[in-house]
C-alpha cells in the first residue's frame, strides 16, 4: 500500500458492538473527530420500535423519520410504535414482527426506515464518515438493513460472523433499487436446495430519485485463509478486511481443531489461530487489526505490521456516548479500575454455537442464579437457525428457546443446555429490556474484551467517566484529536 493510499483510510475504527451499544450518538462523536464512526445494524427494527414506545426523548428519531423518502411508512410506524410520553414501567413493549424468509411488509418496512435513522442521525452535522455493522449470521434483515443504510448515504458496510461473499454483488444491485437474494443457510437442507432470502426495494420504497452510492465494504475475519477466499475474484471482492483476533468481545470464531476448555471451562486457542500478516499484505487490500489494540503501542505495532490502523470496541463500549445501558458502564468501569472484572470465553452461552465474551457483572446473565431464574423463550428470533422440515417447508428453531420446542422441532437437548437468550440479553444490555409474563424485565448480558481491565487503566483509572474523544487522544495523541 503507498503512502497517498494509506491516507485514505481511518487510522481507528470504532467497533460495531451489541444492539444498540455502538448507537448513533457514538458513531457521531467518533466519525466528527476524523475517525471511523460505526453503528451496530443488528436488531434495529427492535430498537426503534422500542424507543419510540418509550417517547423519543429529544424527537431524534421523528425527526429521522421525517426525512425518510417514503412518508407513508413513517406514518404507519409512528402510528403503530410511538407513544407520546413513553409506555408505563408496568407495561411489555409491543412485539415486532421475527425475521424469517418471505419476511412481512411490516418487519422490511420496519427494518429499512430504523437502519436509515440510525445512519442518517450518525451524520448529522458533520462529513466524516459513517459505517454500519451487521452479522453475517443473521441473514434475513442483511438486505433491507443495507437498503436503508444507503437511501441515508452510509460511507461502509463493515460485515463478519460469516462468509460474506455475495454483499458486494448486493450492495451494487441495491444502488439501482433492484431485487436482489442472498442464500440462506439451512440446517438439514438437500444437495437440490436452493434456499434464498430475497428483498424487493420497491415494496418499501415506491419511487426513489437517484441511484444510490455503493459504500465500501469491510469483511471481518479472523483467518488469513478467510480473506484469501474472500478477495480471490477482485470483481467481488472487499474493499479491506479487519483482522478480529480471539481476545476481542463479542462472538468470536472456534479454535481450529478439536475444542479443548481450560481450567475456567473457555476454549483454548493456539498457534493455529493466529493470522499471518504477511499473507495478509500479500492480498494488497487494507486492513485492519482488532482485539487487544486499544492501546499506543498496539496500534504501532499494528501501522508497523502494514495494517491501515486498528478497530476498537471496549474502550468506546464504556464511554460516556455508548448506548450501554449506564449503570452498567458504571459497575463494569468500577470493576475493571479495581481490576476486578473477569471476562469469561464461554463456548455455551450464544445459541449460534460461536464462543462469546461474557462479562461478569452483578445482576446480569452471567450470575448462574440470574440465568436458571430466567423463563427461557424465543421472541426475536434474530439468531435462530431455520432448517428443513420432513415436508420440504421451513422452520426455524434456537437452543435458547424451551428445551421441549426446541426438542419438537428436531433439535438435540444437548445443544440447548447452558444456552442464553443473547438477543434479549443484548436489547437489555442497551435499556430497552423487555418485560416477561409476570412483569420481570429481561436480564442483561454485557460482553467486552478481555483486555478491559488495561483499557480502564489507561483511560479511566479510578473508574470515572470518559467520552470518545479520550479513547482517540489515547490512541492517536492529544494532537490528532
Amino acid at each position: 500500500m503507498t503512502a497517498a493510499a494509506a491516507a485514505e483510510w481511518p487510522r481507528v475504527i470504532q467497533g460495531g458492538m451489541g444492539v444498540a451499544v455502538s448507537g448513533w450518538r457514538l458513531a457521531a462523536a467518533v466519525s466528527r473527530l476524523g475517525q471511523l464512526g460505526v453503528v451496530s445494524g443488528t436488531a434495529l427494527g427492535v430498537v426503534l420500535a422500542r424507543r419510540l414506545q418509550d417517547g423519543d426523548r429529544g424527537g431524534h428519531l421523528r425527526r429521522a423519520l421525517g426525512a425518510f423518502p417514503e412518508p407513508a411508512v413513517s406514518a404507519r410506524i409512528l402510528e403503530r410504535h410511538f407513544r407520546a410520553g413513553g409506555r408505563r414501567p408496568s407495561v411489555a413493549y409491543r412485539a415486532v414482527p421475527i425475521p424469517r424468509p418471505g419476511a412481512s411488509r411490516a418487519f422490511q418496512e420496519l427494518t429499512v426506515a430504523a437502519t436509515f435513522a440510525e445512519v442518517l442521525l450518525a451524520k448529522e452535522g458533520h462529513d466524516g464518515p459513517v459505517g454500519l455493522n451487521l452479522l453475517e449470521k443473521v441473514q434475513v434483515p442483511t438486505l433491507p438493513a443495507l437498503y436503508g443504510a444507503m437511501l441515508a448515504d452510509v460511507d461502509w458496510v463493515l460485515m463478519g460472523a460469516g462468509i460474506p461473499t455475495s454483499i458486494p454483488r448486493a450492495l451494487r444491485a441495491l444502488a439501482d433499487h433492484a431485487r436482489v437474494a442472498l442464500p440462506l443457510d439451512v440446517a438439514g437442507a438437500r444437495p437440490e436446495d436452493r434456499h434464498r432470502v430475497g428483498f424487493d426495494p420497491a415494496r418499501v420504497v415506491r419511487r426513489p430519485e437517484r441511484r444510490l452510492r455503493v459504500p465500501r465494504f469491510v469483511a471481518i475475519v479472523s483467518s488469513h485463509v478467510l480473506a484469501g477466499y474472500l478477495a480471490r475474484d477482485p470483481a467481488d471482492a472487499p474493499d479491506g478486511f479487519v483482522v478480529e483476533h480471539h481476545v476481542a468481545g463479542g462472538h468470536n470464531a472456534p479454535p481450529r481443531g478439536p475444542l479443548r476448555l481450560d481450567d475456567a471451562g473457555a476454549p483454548r486457542y493456539g498457534p493455529r489461530d493466529e493470522v499471518d500478516l504477511g499473507r495478509m499484505r500479500e492480498l494488497g487490500r487494507p486492513f485492519w487489526l482488532a482485539g487487544g489494540y486499544a492501546h499506543p503501542q498496539r496500534l504501532h505495532d499494528a501501522l508497523s505490521e502494514g495494517a491501515a490502523g486498528v478497530q476498537v470496541g471496549t474502550a468506546f463500549a464504556l464511554c460516556e456516548e455508548s448506548g450501554l445501558e449506564e449503570e452498567l458502564k458504571r459497575r463494569a468501569r468500577a470493576l475493571a479500575a479495581s481490576g476486578r472484572l473477569r471476562v469469561r470465553t464461554d463456548p455455551l452461552a450464544s445459541p449460534t454455537g460461536y464462543p462469546f465474551k461474557v462479562a461478569a457483572l452483578p445482576e446480569t446473565i452471567a450470575d448462574p442464579a440470574v440465568r436458571h431464574a430466567r423463563t427461557r423463550r424465543c421472541d426475536l428470533g434474530y439468531l435462530a437457525t431455520f432448517y428443513r422440515r420432513a415436508d420440504g417447508t421451513l422452520g426455524r428453531r434456537c437452543p435458547a428457546e424451551p428445551v421441549g420446542d426446541y426438542v419438537a422441532k428436531g433439535g438435540d437437548a444437548a445443544e440447548a443446555a447452558g444456552r442464553s437468550c443473547v438477543c434479549n440479553g443484548l436489547t437489555a444490555a442497551a435499556g430497552i429490556a423487555q418485560l416477561g409474563a409476570d412483569g420481570t424485565p429481561e436480564p442483561p448480558l454485557v460482553t467486552l474484551g478481555d483486555d478491559a481491565c488495561a483499557v480502564t487503566a489507561a483511560l479511566a483509572p479510578d473508574g470515572r467517566p470518559y467520552r470518545a474523544a479520550d479513547v482517540l487522544r489515547h490512541l492517536l495523541g492529544a494532537g490528532a484529536v
